[in-house]
């Protein structure tokens, strides 16, 4: 891979992370219009770790707070010592389903699951979930008022990002707007559940390029990580301020019509 690729990979992996428009389907797109077949699951989890280390600057208050109330939880041997240490215990909890999947799955993940066929029918399909949760959603509920089976219910939102063009954030919002959480407060636990999934799947998935060995592999490898870094940053901040006010609804009509688009090339033979 070209330095300019993995450039142009880590700003669409930076920009799309976070947006609930799935970033492995718009990796996955890029890398067709630019003649690679896919450019692979593990690079794409490893850049990964940059748009992680966005959320971790952005959120740095609210992780230290977690932290330091999860301590006290521990010491005290209750995780709802306080609205916090819930909160922290909450993410811990509902990272737990996309990690199991993520293991059970990961041979057909990478693989048959990578399909552009796949990839279309998912951006199409859950940009419909996302257009009624935020038709349905009632949006009264605060992250104070979440409850276990809360957690666990998004939780399982989230495993279903596994499937290539879900997307991450796309799902665990929805899970959450369903549960009838305030649009803000379901993209502040979204960003915050993507630290312990994306983190770790990344670290996991970087064993893939020890063996590669060669300082090209590593520098396209480091600049698109820091490319999504910044990207990310950039895409953090304008969904935290565009839910304060508006819906979500625009991001579900762009991933219906592209969902759309793409089904009918690969149906047709335009695109494999």
């Amino acid at each position: 891979m070209s330095l300019w690729e993995a450039l142009l990979y880590g700003l669409v992996q930076g920009l799309t992370e976070f947006l609930p428009i799935s970033s492995t389907a718009h990796l996955r797109i890029a890398s067709a219009f630019l003649g690679d077949k896919d450019i692979g699951a593990a690079f794409s989890a490893v850049i990964q770790l940059g748009t992680t280390a966005a959320v971790v600057i952005f959120f740095a208050k609210d992780i230290a707070q977690l932290s330091k109330a999860s301590l006290k939880a521990i010491k005290h041997k209750n995780p709802f010592h306080s609205a916090e240490s819930k909160t922290a215990f909450f993410v811990a909890l509902g990272t737990l389903p996309i990690g199991i999947f993520g293991l059970l799955l990961e041979n057909f993940i990478e693989n048959e699951a990578r399909s552009m066929l796949v990839v279309s029918s998912a951006l199409l399909a859950f940009g419909i979930l996302l257009w009624l949760s935020e038709k349905k959603g009632q949006q009264q509920r605060t992250l104070a008022d979440m409850r276990l089976k809360d957690a666990l219910c998004i939780g399982l939102w989230q495993a279903i990002s596994l499937v290539p063009g879900a997307s991450r954030s796309g799902t665990s919002i929805t899970g959450a707007l369903f549960s009838n959480f305030k649009r803000a407060d379901a993209a502040r636990y979204s960003f915050l559940l993507s630290i312990p999934s994306t983190g770790l799947a990344g670290l996991y998935k970087l064993r893939h390029f020890f063996p590669l060995g060669t300082g090209e592999n590593w520098a396209a490898l480091c600049l698109g990580t820091a490319t999504a870094f910044l990207s990310g940053l950039a895409a953090i901040w304008f969904l935290m301020r565009l839910v304060r006010t508006y819906s979500l609804n625009g991001f579900a009509y762009y991933r219906v019509a592209l969902g759309a688009l793409l089904l009918w090339a690969c149906l047709s033979g335009l695109m494999a």
